[in-house]
């Protein structure tokens, strides 16, 4: 069974070709970046055949990123788009819908009914959904939404403290995202560990993040709640903030509410606190390293929400056998594991500075006999996309 998974970003597709009745294989990656600029980027690696190509290439819309990922699916990959038994999507949000789903037009009615919340994962979706619909119309489409792990969370922990009718009539809760990359950090660190019966606090640390307690396998509080503009601080999103600095620079500095959505989506989070400097952590790391004091705060403020969340969870969960990182930052940036860890000795927290400072996929990097392990893992959300999807396709 060949499935073909699919990660869209308003500007991005990225793929996995996996076939999933011989161990798992990747047949096949790539993607595409800056789709829609004038210089468009492709790559693909073939694992069939050996070879990869990288390669600047007009891509006006999602539709071209498509054609060219068939294209070369069918140049040594596979034979034909009959041989791919679906195609699955790590997708974000949806009113009223959640786990795995087939794809049809009212799930993606009822991820339109979200755009406002997921505004800039929804619309790209639902256009691509659609032009894989058109390509590939024999081909079941399915879709694993972000917010099916955290779909077990209690209510004390997803209701928010509005008018109850309100609430029920307006489908305002905690959802939660990142489900895939939880779910299998969570996965892993019991395999580790060889138990299940465990307290973990999960975090998937990247341009987009959050955290999540996680007790027995469940998922019973996350950092993130009706959309993803809270939690910790993001690439250009807001994290935590008091709503009421919302209606201060509408009434008080004369924004518009369009002008403060801006704001909150695309010029605050790392790129904000840095003033400036970028939305990639890596950069401002390098600024803080040359004294940039905006820089070192962006940090300081990052790792210190992360340490505050670790602290909460350990008390909802009711105690702590392991902290995991994944995501981009989380997996690959020592300075902000050490400052999230740092002074959470007290909950059995003991980091080796040597460990963490070289710390690669699959590393524990707790000291021996500390009574919590630290472990730093590069996350696979593609493979839990593609199981449940064949778990789907399995029961017909």
């Amino acid at each position: 069974m060949n499935i073909l998974i699919c990660n869209v970003g308003s500007t991005s597709l990225k793929y996995q070709l996996f076939r999933m009745d011989e161990g798992e294989q990747v047949l096949a990656a790539g993607g595409a970046e800056r789709v829609g600029a004038v210089k468009s980027l492709f790559y693909h690696k073939n694992n069939v055949a050996g070879d990869s190509v990288r390669q600047e290439m007009p891509l006006p819309s999602h539709r071209e990123a498509i054609c060219a990922m068939l294209e070369h699916l069918l140049a040594g990959c596979i034979d034909s788009l009959e041989e791919i038994s679906c195609v699955g999507f790590k997708v974000v949000h949806a009113k009223g819908v959640t786990g795995v789903q087939y794809l049809t037009e009212e799930v993606l009615q009822a991820m339109a009914d979200f755009n406002a919340v997921a505004p800039a994962h929804n619309p790209p979706y639902i256009a691509a959904i659609r032009q894989f619909r058109e390509l590939m119309p024999s081909t079941p489409l399915l879709g694993s939404f972000e917010t099916g792990f955290h779909a077990q969370m209690p209510p004390e922990a997803y209701l928010y403290p509005l008018p109850a009718q309100l609430c029920r009539d307006r489908a305002i809760r905690r959802y939660g995202f990142h489900g895939a990359s939880h779910e299998y950090l969570t996965a892993w660190v019991s395999e580790a560990m060889g138990r299940k019966d465990l307290k973990i606090v999960s975090c998937h640390l990247g341009g987009s993040g959050s955290l999540a307690a996680v007790k027995n396998g469940v998922s019973v509080d996350t950092t993130m709640g009706m959309g993803l503009q809270c939690g910790v601080m993001h690439n250009n999103r807001i994290g935590d903030m008091d709503p009421y600095i919302i209606f201060y620079l509408v009434e008080e500095s004369g924004m518009t509410s369009e002008e403060v959505k801006t704001l909150l989506q695309t010029k605050s989070g790392f790129y904000g606190m840095s003033g400036g400097v970028s939305n990639d952590l890596r950069d401002i790391e390098e600024a803080a390293n040359r004294g940039n004091e905006d820089a070192r705060n962006a940090i300081r403020s990052y790792a210190y929400s992360i340490k505050k969340y670790i602290g909460a969870y350990t008390a909802a969960i009711g105690g702590l056998d392991a902290v995991v990182f994944g995501g981009g930052i989380g997996r690959n940036s020592p300075t902000v594991r050490q400052m999230s860890l740092e002074g959470l000795e007290c909950l059995g927290i003991r980091v080796d500075e040597e460990k963490n400072q070289h710390a690669k996929g699959g590393a524990d990097i707790s000291v021996p006999g500390s009574p919590v392990r630290v472990y730093v893992v590069d996350t696979n959300e593609e493979i839990i996309v593609a199981r449940k999807a064949m778990t789907l396709l399995q029961k017909g």
